[in-house]
C-alpha cells in the first residue's frame, strides 16, 4: 500500500501558483495502479482518497505510519465504489460482492479489509474515500439502485445530470463522510454552474468514464481569483473548502465526489453569483 501526503494551504498562496504547482498541490494521479492500493492523505480535513486495483492478487488495506494506527480503520470510516469489473471486498472475513457501480460503507473499528477481483481480464477498480470518525456505524452494502437519486440541471445550460448519493443520511449513517457518484447525461458537460463554495466541508473529485481525448477543466480558486486544472480519465482533484466547485468537459463524463468536514447537509453551500466570478 502506498500513501502520499498533501498539506493544506491558505487561499492566498494559490494565487501565485503556476500550472505545475497547482497540479502538484491538488491533482492526484495515477489513482489506479495494478495490484496496488494507491492513496493520498490530504490535510484538508484529513481525508484519504485513492484506488485499489486487484488484478492477480488480493490487496489488503493496511495501517500506515502516517495514521499511527494498528489498522487503517481504527479511528476512521470509509466509503467504496467499484467502477470496474466484478469484484469483492472481505470485511473482517465477511465477503461482500461488488459489481460495477456497487458501493459500500465501512464503519470505524473494522480491522481487516481485503479487495479482490473475479476476472483478471476485467479487474475491479475500487475507489476509496476515508475520513476520521468518532462512532462505529454498521457496514452497509449500497448498490446503485439503493443510492438516493437527485436529478439536477437542464440541457439548455449543458448540466443535466443525476446525482447518486451513496454515503448520505438518506441512505446510511456515517460520522462525517459523504460520498456519491454523478452521471452527466450525453451532450452535457458542466458538473455545476453557477458554482458554489462550502466553507464547512472540503471535497475530492474523481473523474472517469472518459476516452483518451476527453478532458475536464476543473475550476477552483476563490470566486475573484479562479484557476483551472486540466484533468484526464481516472484522475482526482483535491478541492479545499474555500475553493469554488465546478468544472466542464469536452464531452460527457462521470465523477465520484467525497466530502468531509463540519456537516453532512448536501445542500449546505454558498452559491456564487455569476457576476462575481473573475
Amino acid at each position: 500500500m502506498k500513501m502520499t501526503v498533501r498539506y493544506a494551504n491558505h487561499p492566498e498562496d494559490s494565487k501565485s501558483y503556476d500550472t505545475q504547482k497547482l497540479r502538484d498541490q491538488y491533482l492526484f494521479e495515477p489513482v489506479f495502479v495494478e495490484d496496488e492500493i494507491n492513496l493520498v492523505y490530504s490535510h484538508q480535513d484529513r481525508i484519504i482518497a485513492g484506488g485499489a486495483k486487484p488484478v492477480k492478487e488480493e490487496l489488503a488495506l493496511e495501517g500506515a505510519d502516517t495514521l499511527r494506527a494498528a489498522h487503517f480503520l481504527e479511528r476512521r470510516e470509509m466509503g467504496v465504489i467499484n467502477i470496474g469489473g466484478p469484484g469483492y471486498v472481505l470485511i473482517d472475513g465477511k465477503r461482500f460482492e461488488m459489481n460495477h457501480y456497487d458501493g459500500l460503507y465501512v464503519g470505524m473499528g473494522t480491522k481487516d479489509v481485503v479487495f479482490g477481483s473475479k476476472n483478471v481480464k476485467e479487474p475491479a477498480k475500487f475507489y476509496l474515500a476515508s475520513a476520521p470518525a468518532h462512532h462505529t456505524y454498521a457496514t452497509v452494502e449500497i448498490p446503485l439502485s439503493k443510492a438516493n437519486k437527485v436529478k439536477l440541471g437542464d440541457p439548455a445550460t449543458l448540466n443535466s445530470r443525476t446525482i447518486n448519493q451513496y454515503v448520505h443520511p438518506n441512505v446510511c449513517a456515517s460520522c462525517q463522510l459523504s460520498m456519491g457518484l454523478t452521471i452527466l447525461n450525453p451532450g452535457n458537460v458542466w458538473n455545476t454552474m453557477p458554482c458554489h463554495t462550502h466553507e464547512r466541508r472540503m471535497e475530492v473529485y474523481f473523474y472517469f468514464g472518459m476516452d483518451k481525448d476527453t478532458l475536464v477543466f476543473h475550476l477552483m480558486g476563490t470566486p475573484n481569483e479562479t484557476r483551472h486544472i486540466v484533468v484526464r480519465n481516472e484522475q482526482a482533484v483535491i478541492s479545499p473548502a474555500w475553493s469554488i466547485h465546478a468544472g466542464m468537459g469536452t464531452a460527457a463524463y462521470t465523477f465520484i465526489w467525497a466530502m468531509c468536514g463540519e456537516n453532512q447537509v448536501f445542500t449546505d453551500m454558498d452559491e456564487v453569483p455569476m457576476g462575481d466570478l473573475k
